[in-house]
């Protein structure tokens, strides 16, 4: 297999401004009513959909910090099969799908139709936010084969 570059490393301006949109996503979210977990729930669920092992690692570590309960954990590849989740982190983790696919549109419309029943304005914002910042993370770390420590 071919050395990859780390482009966190080879790129530490691009980097830096990337944890400081994280930085003032997490501050959006806050300020829009999320609570932690939520939004490591949609970090966690985003990593899955895309492979990236190393953010599940350090997301999972940081929803168990958050308080989030390893029963969810273990389930949330398959969240829409539960009742373990909360109608706002049903809606949250719809539209972090849809953001991370969105070429599909019907799933796109769907999952915006059921965040405007249980989300404002503000949190479907930053909700969106959430997922466009992991999704940049992940591939930075799947690119770069960030290896799980």
């Amino acid at each position: 297999m071919t050395r990859r570059i780390f482009i966190d490393k080879q790129s530490p301006k691009a980097y830096h401004a990337l944890v400081q949109t994280s930085e003032a996503v997490r501050a959006t979210a806050a300020d829009a009513g999320l609570e932690r977990t939520v939004v490591e729930l949609v970090n966690l669920r985003v990593s899955q959909l895309n492979g990236c092992a190393f953010c599940l690692d350090v997301h999972t570590k940081a929803a168990v910090r958050a308080g989030e309960e390893t029963r969810r954990l273990g389930v949330l590849a398959a969240w829409r099969d539960t009742e373990l989740f909360s109608p706002l982190e049903r809606a949250a983790l719809a539209l972090a799908e849809a953001t991370t696919h969105p070429t599909d549109a019907d799933a796109q419309e769907a999952a915006y139709a059921e965040a405007r029943e249980v989300l404002t304005e503000d949190q479907i914002s930053a909700v969106v936010w959430v997922a466009v910042t992991i999704n940049a993370f992940n591939r930075v770390s799947i690119l770069s084969k960030h290896p799980v420590r």
